[in-house]
Protein backbone atom coordinates (compact mmCIF):
# COMPACT_ATOMS: atom_id res chain seq x y z
CA UNK A 1 0.00 0.00 0.00
CA UNK A 2 1.20 3.48 -0.83
CA UNK A 3 1.87 5.98 1.92
CA UNK A 4 0.31 9.39 1.37
CA UNK A 5 0.24 12.69 3.25
CA UNK A 6 -3.09 13.75 4.69
CA UNK A 7 -4.01 17.12 6.18
CA UNK A 8 -6.72 17.00 8.82
CA UNK A 9 -8.45 20.09 10.15
CA UNK A 10 -9.90 19.24 13.55
CA UNK A 11 -12.14 21.55 15.58
CA UNK A 12 -11.92 20.84 19.30
CA UNK A 13 -13.17 22.34 22.51
CA UNK A 14 -10.52 24.64 23.99
CA UNK A 15 -9.93 22.62 27.15
CA UNK A 16 -6.86 21.24 28.94
CA UNK A 17 -5.67 17.82 27.81
CA UNK A 18 -7.36 17.76 24.39
CA UNK A 19 -4.08 18.06 22.47
CA UNK A 20 -2.52 15.25 24.50
CA UNK A 21 -5.49 12.95 23.88
CA UNK A 22 -5.48 13.63 20.13
CA UNK A 23 -1.70 13.15 19.83
CA UNK A 24 -1.77 9.94 21.86
CA UNK A 25 -4.46 8.51 19.59
CA UNK A 26 -2.08 8.86 16.62
CA UNK A 27 0.82 7.52 18.71
CA UNK A 28 -1.13 4.42 19.81
CA UNK A 29 -1.83 3.66 16.15
CA UNK A 30 1.87 4.00 15.29
CA UNK A 31 1.43 7.10 13.10
CA UNK A 32 4.01 9.84 13.16
CA UNK A 33 2.54 13.32 13.05
CA UNK A 34 4.64 15.24 10.52
CA UNK A 35 3.18 18.61 11.41
CA UNK A 36 0.86 19.91 14.11
CA UNK A 37 -0.43 23.42 14.59
CA UNK A 38 -3.03 24.43 17.16
CA UNK A 39 -4.63 27.81 17.65
CA UNK A 40 -7.80 29.73 18.37
CA UNK A 41 -10.71 30.07 15.95
CA UNK A 42 -13.35 32.74 15.52
CA UNK A 43 -15.17 31.11 18.47
CA UNK A 44 -13.56 31.73 21.87
CA UNK A 45 -14.19 28.22 23.18
CA UNK A 46 -13.07 26.35 20.02
CA UNK A 47 -9.54 25.63 18.79
CA UNK A 48 -8.42 24.31 15.41
CA UNK A 49 -5.77 21.63 15.06
CA UNK A 50 -4.15 21.20 11.67
CA UNK A 51 -2.53 17.78 11.62
CA UNK A 52 -0.38 16.44 8.78
CA UNK A 53 0.26 12.72 8.89
CA UNK A 54 1.68 10.24 6.37
CA UNK A 55 -0.31 7.01 6.46
CA UNK A 56 -1.49 4.20 4.26
CA UNK A 57 -4.94 5.10 2.93
CA UNK A 58 -7.07 2.57 4.78
CA UNK A 59 -5.96 3.15 8.41
CA UNK A 60 -6.66 6.90 8.19
CA UNK A 61 -10.38 6.16 8.26
CA UNK A 62 -9.92 4.24 11.53
CA UNK A 63 -8.08 7.17 13.10
CA UNK A 64 -10.71 9.73 12.04
CA UNK A 65 -13.48 7.51 13.41
CA UNK A 66 -11.64 7.25 16.73
CA UNK A 67 -10.99 11.02 16.75
CA UNK A 68 -14.72 11.58 16.31
CA UNK A 69 -15.33 9.48 19.42
CA UNK A 70 -13.20 11.77 21.61
CA UNK A 71 -15.59 13.87 23.65
CA UNK A 72 -13.88 17.22 22.98
CA UNK A 73 -13.62 16.76 19.19
CA UNK A 74 -16.33 18.76 17.41
CA UNK A 75 -15.56 18.24 13.72
CA UNK A 76 -12.94 16.68 11.43
CA UNK A 77 -12.35 17.51 7.78
CA UNK A 78 -9.61 16.16 5.53
CA UNK A 79 -8.33 19.03 3.42
CA UNK A 80 -7.37 18.27 -0.17
CA UNK A 81 -4.32 20.34 -1.16
CA UNK A 82 -6.01 21.30 -4.44
CA UNK A 83 -9.07 22.77 -2.71
CA UNK A 84 -7.41 24.36 0.31
CA UNK A 85 -4.87 27.02 1.18
CA UNK A 86 -1.95 25.49 3.11
CA UNK A 87 0.94 27.50 4.56
CA UNK A 88 3.85 27.19 6.96
CA UNK A 89 6.05 29.81 8.59
CA UNK A 90 9.85 29.65 8.50
CA UNK A 91 12.37 31.69 10.46
CA UNK A 92 15.95 31.07 9.34
CA UNK A 93 19.15 32.72 10.55
CA UNK A 94 21.76 32.74 7.78
CA UNK A 95 25.45 33.67 7.86
CA UNK A 96 25.80 36.92 5.91
CA UNK A 97 29.11 38.73 6.03
CA UNK A 98 29.90 41.72 3.82
CA UNK A 99 30.75 39.53 0.82
CA UNK A 100 27.63 37.33 0.92
CA UNK A 101 25.00 39.68 2.39
CA UNK A 102 23.74 41.04 -0.94
CA UNK A 103 23.28 37.49 -2.31
CA UNK A 104 21.36 36.43 0.81
CA UNK A 105 19.11 39.52 0.56
CA UNK A 106 18.47 38.85 -3.17
CA UNK A 107 17.54 35.27 -2.34
CA UNK A 108 15.06 36.48 0.28
CA UNK A 109 13.49 38.84 -2.28
CA UNK A 110 13.31 36.09 -4.90
CA UNK A 111 11.26 33.95 -2.48
CA UNK A 112 9.14 36.93 -1.32
CA UNK A 113 10.58 36.52 2.16
CA UNK A 114 11.22 39.32 4.65
CA UNK A 115 14.40 40.14 6.50
CA UNK A 116 13.32 40.55 10.13
CA UNK A 117 16.70 40.95 11.85
CA UNK A 118 20.16 42.03 10.77
CA UNK A 119 23.41 41.50 12.66
CA UNK A 120 27.00 42.13 11.62
CA UNK A 121 27.48 38.55 10.44
CA UNK A 122 23.94 37.17 9.99
CA UNK A 123 20.42 37.95 8.85
CA UNK A 124 17.18 36.38 9.98
CA UNK A 125 14.62 35.75 7.26
CA UNK A 126 10.89 35.15 7.64
CA UNK A 127 9.10 33.23 4.90
CA UNK A 128 5.63 31.78 4.51
CA UNK A 129 4.48 29.31 1.92
CA UNK A 130 3.96 25.72 1.03
CA UNK A 131 6.24 23.01 2.35
CA UNK A 132 7.88 22.74 -1.09
CA UNK A 133 8.55 26.49 -1.36
CA UNK A 134 10.15 26.61 2.08
CA UNK A 135 12.26 23.52 1.33
CA UNK A 136 13.49 25.21 -1.87
CA UNK A 137 14.40 28.36 0.05
CA UNK A 138 16.34 26.33 2.61
CA UNK A 139 18.24 24.51 -0.18
CA UNK A 140 19.24 27.85 -1.75
CA UNK A 141 20.32 29.33 1.61
CA UNK A 142 22.31 26.28 2.80
CA UNK A 143 25.52 27.19 0.90
CA UNK A 144 25.66 30.50 2.83
CA UNK A 145 25.47 28.64 6.14
CA UNK A 146 22.32 28.22 8.18
CA UNK A 147 22.93 29.08 11.82
CA UNK A 148 19.43 28.40 13.12
CA UNK A 149 16.11 27.33 11.66
CA UNK A 150 12.60 27.00 13.04
CA UNK A 151 9.54 26.02 11.03
CA UNK A 152 5.93 26.05 12.18
CA UNK A 153 3.44 23.34 11.56
CA UNK A 154 1.15 23.68 8.60
CA UNK A 155 -2.03 25.70 8.90
CA UNK A 156 -4.74 25.22 6.31
CA UNK A 157 -8.23 26.32 5.42
CA UNK A 158 -10.59 25.22 2.65
CA UNK A 159 -10.91 27.52 -0.35
CA UNK A 160 -14.16 29.37 -1.00
CA UNK A 161 -16.79 30.88 1.23
CA UNK A 162 -17.87 27.75 3.09
CA UNK A 163 -16.60 27.38 6.63
CA UNK A 164 -15.90 24.39 8.85
CA UNK A 165 -17.73 26.29 11.53
CA UNK A 166 -20.73 26.93 9.30
CA UNK A 167 -22.95 25.35 11.91
CA UNK A 168 -22.07 28.02 14.47
CA UNK A 169 -24.94 27.16 16.78
CA UNK A 170 -23.88 23.50 16.94
CA UNK A 171 -20.31 24.49 17.78
CA UNK A 172 -21.33 27.02 20.39
CA UNK A 173 -23.66 24.61 22.14
CA UNK A 174 -21.15 21.76 21.96
CA UNK A 175 -18.35 23.92 23.33
CA UNK A 176 -20.44 25.49 26.11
Amino acid sequence: MATTRHTLSVLVEDKPGVLARVASLFSRRGFNIESLAVGPTEHASVSRMTIVVAVEDSPLEQVTKQLNKLINVLKIVELDPASSVQRELLLVKVKADLTSRSHVLETAQLFRAKVVDVAADAVTIEATGTTDKLAALIRVLEPFGIRELVQSGMVAVARGSRSMTGAETRLRSAAS
